[in-house]
């Protein structure tokens, strides 16, 4: 076999060698070292490249207006007009940490809001200030830029006519959407169908040019005619104003409502409380707070006996010459002035308690409650003002003997201001209930009502509701313009706690309509806890007034000429 022999390398061969290695092994490692660079910058790229980052468009909203909110003449509750805001660009900036001080020298914006608006948030291009700027701003920054800082047109809304109707009308937020009233119930009409503008633009962000498809401008948003008419509205706050503070009251409310079409003309609410808020962003206490009705509440179980037979008006009924009268299950019922026997006629006329229950026994629970529900009660009216409530009624497994009486008189039922407006509406329309409407409504338009009475029976409730103004509580808030016809009530106040009823404080209404022969109106004045130790705290003395003055200012602003001549004739 041959031998094999090998040669021994030279250095220099060793040498070459090993540097190709090296080389390999480093170049290895670079490739290594830029992929997962490539992918440590893809993935997760610095702040500082974040800002540098562009696909080379950028989009702006094309400005479009939320939809006007009128009262039911025209007048403007809110609207929209265009003004500046400024925003923050940290990418364009000279030094980002120096905005603040630049802004703050410039146009006097506070330097520790513009840096807490910065904070966490250096890789953003757009960060608006939240304040619109005043014309001396806006000249300002046009005049000497702020590197960083561009301006921009925004929307803004306004309510021309201040705070009157404010938690009525309501406000919108920073985003120009609805955060109250009917800025937010309304807000899919209101609201814009936002536009915009695609750019393309260069390195150094300057614009090359729009593509065809490159702007849409949007639509504005429906504007809306309410059925509140802001005359009546204002006179309706003022004059609760005034009642709650001669009466000393926690506060008051008052609707004013269209009997045949349903719309609300006014819902006012005070409070003493209302300081503590901002007045748009008030719950409207027409229809988030139910109280108890007391008297004004007897007209519908009166009507509904009435119409069912069970009583006839001149059915004279036992009722007492003296205090108390005690039911078939052996309740005691106080009359605040006995009478004696009495008619069913004279028993809503005089507002006897005693005859109320006589009658409400001879109704079964069933057909109460029934009566009661389709007169609107225990249900909200879906009129569209936020935060309605359903008022509180008791379950028909819960209806008691005592239930039975309490509620012929008022009690054990709570209602609201808006459902009790619309229900007394039966009495001025012929026995149909409308529905609410917050919304103005054409006079060519339908109006979907429900019979809920028949129209001799509403009649005949109109006419002793009538004598109620001229011979019982109510002949001393009578009208001298007008022929009114209604009801006061006076409740005791249930305590907030522990049940069971305040002996000395109350919750005073009056409700009525007007004219009698052809009603325009209803009208109903709630007053919350009125002072006793002020000498008046009955619903004839107290809220009755509010109602007469108000039929006196609405009618004739309504066009509606004085029928006291008429009302001799009754």
């Amino acid at each position: 076999m041959a031998k094999i022999e090998f040669k021994k390398r030279s250095p220099q061969s060793t040498r070459i060698a090993a540097w190709s290695t090296a080389i390999a092994v480093a170049t290895t490692l670079g490739f290594i070292a830029t992929s997962v660079r490539v992918l440590q910058l893809q993935f997760a790229p610095s702040e500082r490249l974040q800002i540098a980052i562009s696909d080379g468009t950028s989009h702006r909203s094309a400005l479009v207006r939320r939809g006007d909110l009128t009262d039911r003449r025209g007048r403007l509750l809110a609207t929209t007009s265009t003004g500046f805001r400024a925003f923050l660009d940290p990418a364009v900036a000279d030094d980002p940490g120096q905005l603040g001080l630049r802004l703050q020298e410039s146009i006097g914006v506070s330097n520790d809001e513009v840096n807490a608006l910065l904070k966490g948030r250096l890789s953003r291009r757009y960060i608006p200030l939240p304040s619109i700027l005043q014309d001396w701003q806006v000249e300002q920054l046009r005049a000497q830029p702020v590197p960083g800082v561009g301006i921009e047109q925004v929307p803004i809304r306004h309510y021309p006519h201040g705070d009157g109707g404010a938690p009525l009308v309501g406000m919108v937020g920073f985003e120009h959407t609805g955060l109250s009233g009917m800025e937010h119930a309304m807000e899919g009409d209101l609201e814009p169908v936002s536009g915009h503008i695609r750019m393309v633009r260069d390195a150094t962000r300057r614009t090359m040019w729009l593509p065809p498809d490159g702007f849409d401008p949007g639509r504005d948003g429906e504007s809306i005619r309410l059925s509140f008419d802001l005359y009546l509205q204002r006179i309706a706050e003022a004059r609760l104003h005034e009642a709650v503070e001669t009466h000393g009251a926690a506060g008051g409310r008052s609707v004013i409502i269209d009997p045949h079409t349903g719309e609300l003309l006014a819902a006012a609410a005070v409070s003493r409380d209302d300081s503590e808020s901002p007045a748009r962003l008030r719950r409207n206490r027409c229809v988030t707070d139910p109280y108890e009705p007391g008297s004004t509440f007897k007209p519908f179980v009166w009507a509904t006996a009435t119409e069912e037979g069970i009583a006839h008006p001149q059915e004279v009924l036992k009722t007492p010459s003296s205090n108390p009268y005690r039911t078939s299950f052996g309740r005691s019922i106080r009359d605040a002035h006995p009478r004696g026997s009495s008619t069913w006629r004279q028993t809503l006329i005089h507002s006897l308690n005693s005859g109320m229950a006589i009658v409400a026994e001879r109704l079964s629970h069933a057909d109460m409650r029934k009566a009661i529900q389709k007169f609107g009660f225990g249900h909200t009216t879906g009129c569209g003002i936020p935060g309605e409530t359903n008022g509180i009624m008791t379950s028909l497994k819960q209806w008691s003997a005592y239930t039975q009486t309490s509620v012929s008189m008022g009690h054990e039922i709570a209602v609201t201001p808006v459902q009790m407006a619309r229900a007394f509406c039966v009495f001025a329309s012929d026995g149909l209930l409308p529905p609410v409407s917050v919304r103005a409504i054409d006079d060519k338009e339908d109006v979907l009502t429900v019979r809920t009475l028949d129209p001799a029976t509403a009649a005949i409730a109109r006419e002793t509701m009538r004598a109620v103004m001229t011979e019982g509580t109510g002949r001393r808030v009578q009208s001298e313009h007008y022929s009114m016809f209604g009801k006061s009530g006076t409740a005791q106040l249930p305590k907030e706690t522990g049940g069971g009823y305040y002996e000395d404080r109350y919750i005073s209404s009056f409700i009525a309509g007007a004219p009698v022969d052809s009603p325009r109106v209803v009208i109903l004045c709630v007053i919350d806890d009125p002072d006793r130790s002020l000498g008046h705290w009955y619903g004839s003395s107290t809220a009755g007034p509010v109602v007469r003055d108000l039929i006196d200012r609405t009618l004739p602003y309504l066009g509606v000429p004085s029928d006291t001549e008429l009302a001799i004739g009754h």
